[in-house]
């Protein structure tokens, strides 16, 4: 968290809460997944647009067209917690166990594309696990130095 203003201490509550959710979910049925994913993080977000935008989000089925779930909840275009946090929280909660679609998903929207696929990357790896990651994409990252 870079900022104090309410509604980016809420985002990052509710992305927090979303990756501890994704560990500790990881080997439950995808409809359990879901729901507590959901039901988690709207208790532990403080009140807020954020929050608000959220319970939208958990009643927005895949069903939706994907570009009519951004419009509505927001992709990130408006660098805002509000407009980025509650779509990358719908798309992880759809896509746990699926990292390669659920970052495919999150970049066809536009938006704050690289800010979007952190988040959604960063909580969908912990329960998709480091297998569900490409090689050829792991191998194309740039390295780092060990310390």
């Amino acid at each position: 968290m870079t900022h104090t203003h309410p509604e980016g201490v809420a985002g990052a509550i509710a992305i927090a809460v979303g990756a501890a959710l994704a560990w500790q979910l990881k080997d439950k049925s995808v409809d359990e997944q879901k729901r507590f994913f959901f039901e988690e993080i709207l208790r532990l977000t403080p009140k807020s647009e954020v929050q608000s935008k959220i319970l939208l989000a958990s009643h927005m089925t895949t069903e939706i067209p994907i570009d009519d779930v951004a419009k509505a909840l927001g992709n990130g275009s408006l660098v805002t917690a509000p407009d980025t946090v509650p779509f990358c929280i719908w798309i992880a909660a759809h896509h746990l166990d699926n990292f390669k679609k659920a970052l495919a998903e999150t970049i066809r929207v536009g938006g704050d594309c690289d800010t979007n696929a952190a988040i959604v990357g960063g909580i969908v790896a912990l329960s998709a696990g480091r297998d569900s990651i490409p090689p050829d994409w792991i191998n194309a990252r740039e390295r780092t130095k060990v310390l």
